[in-house]
This record gives structure tokens, sequence and C-alpha cells, in this order.
């Protein structure tokens, strides 16, 4: 069967995953349906390639993705689908694959025409898409290939030679914060140095641990995740909540 994963900021107190589910379904029952997430923050791009772009590696060739993450950007959207490192996206033309890809361009990317039945919501487009994809229809009959996309630059950390201040772009399930920084550029910025992290007015953090177990419990623990993001954390408690951070917030780095 093929996996269709689906991100989404429809959250689980109404009916829309349930609908965008059962309309993706009825144009094709054997597909095997997938959650990465329908908690993203409302709008957020970011978060959702975020997500998206961790865990893609565990799908496998021909997998379709879908996201449904800030649809209604502006008064006619429109939405796209393309095929990258042989898995199938399908989307809003908002500019969150450029966010996933860093290297996105208009090659073979297309415009989904809405079906032919009269519908043209969100889902039906979706769904529309997910079918045609699935009963392996080539791609360039979806619609028209763009000649522009959406694109947005990602939010990168502000680095000098002696510093490095980064952004909190996810707070997880367990309050963990996630920072856009990943371990080579702390490397490389590093150099061997000693470090001092900072976020808020609270004591700086000067190592890095493997894990949580590095760290007693009910203790501040800095590493770099299973993603490769600098993550902080509380052992056994809630790091974000303790810590008074927040989404966007800053944190700095410096180096001596």
């Amino acid at each position: 069967m093929q996996l269709v994963s689906l991100t989404t900021d429809f959250g689980s107190k109404d009916y829309y995953v349930a609908e965008l589910k059962a309309s993706i379904l009825s144009g094709k029952r054997d597909f095997t349906i997938i959650d990465v997430s329908h908690n993203i923050d409302q709008y957020d791009i970011i978060q959702a390639s975020y997500f998206l772009s961790n865990c893609i590696i565990s799908f496998p060739p021909d997998s379709i993705h879908l996201v449904a993450v800030n649809c209604n950007y502006r008064r006619k959207s429109r939405y796209i689908c393309f095929k990258r490192d042989e898995k199938f996206f399908i989307g809003p033309d908002n500019g969150v694959f450029s966010l996933i890809f860093d290297d996105m361009d208009t090659q073979d990317v297309y415009i989904i025409q809405p079906p032919d039945n009269g519908k043209s919501s969100i889902n039906s487009i979706f769904a529309h898409a997910a079918a045609y994809i699935g009963h392996g229809l080539p791609l360039e009959e979806i619609g028209p290939k763009a000649e522009e996309i959406n694109q947005k630059l990602k939010m990168q950390p502000v680095v000098t030679s002696n510093q490095i201040r980064a952004t909190i772009i996810h707070i997880d399930h367990f309050d963990n914060v996630i920072i856009n920084l990943k371990s080579d550029m702390f490397e490389r910025v590093r150099n061997e140095r000693r470090f001092e992290l900072y976020y808020k007015p609270n004591d700086p953090i000067t190592f890095l641990s493997k894990d949580y177990g590095d760290v007693a419990i009910g203790d501040v623990v800095a590493f770099f995740n299973s993603a490769g993001y600098l993550e902080i954390g509380i052992n056994m408690d809630r790091a974000a909540s303790m810590l008074n951070l927040v989404k966007n917030e800053m944190i700095q780095i410096n180096f001596y």
C-alpha cells in the first residue's frame, strides 16, 4: 500500500482531519495514511517544515507527503505538487517546501488543477492530486508547470567570530526547547573554544551533554538532538515552562 503522510494545522478538536482523510480515501481506498502532526501552530510553515523534513527520510520511495498548513494564504491560493528524492509532495504554494529543500526551484513543479467534478475545496484538490499520483498518472498532466513558486528564506542564526544568536523554533510535547542551530555550524564557529549559552537571566550553560541522563533529575541540559538541532531541556521536567522560554525567543552563545 502506498503511504500518504499528513502534516496540518487543523488541530484535533474539529472534524477537519476526518474530512480530509475521507476525501483522500474516496479517491483511492488502498492508501495507508500516516499522521505526522495535526497540531502545527496555526499558519506556522516554519514549524511544519521542521516536522516534515525530520521524518521524510524514514518513508519509502513513492510515498506521498501532503502539507495542509496556512492553506488560505491569499485570496486565490494555489496548490502545487512535485516529485523530489523519489517521493511526492502536495501542498499550498506558500513557501513551505522552500523551507524543507534548500535548492527548491520551479523545475518539475506543477500547479494542481481542480477536479472536473465542480468541487474546488482544499480537500477535493488535495484528494484529487493524491489519487492522481496514486494511480500512477504523469504529473505533467495534473496541471501547468509553475513558472515561479513562493519561496521563503530560512530563519538562520546570526553568527560572528565570537558569538551565535539563534532562535527557538519549536517547543515539543515534553516542553523541550528546539533551537535553529545545527551541530556543524556550532562546531565550526566554536573552533574548540569554551562557550557560555545564555537563555534569559539564567546561569549560562557551559557544556554540552549527549542526552538527558548526563545530568541529575531536575537539572538543565543542552545537547544536539537526533535531528541535529540544539535542544535545551530539564531532566524529567518541563524546560520551557520552568525556564520561561517561548517560541521565537533568542538565545545567545558566546565563545572565548
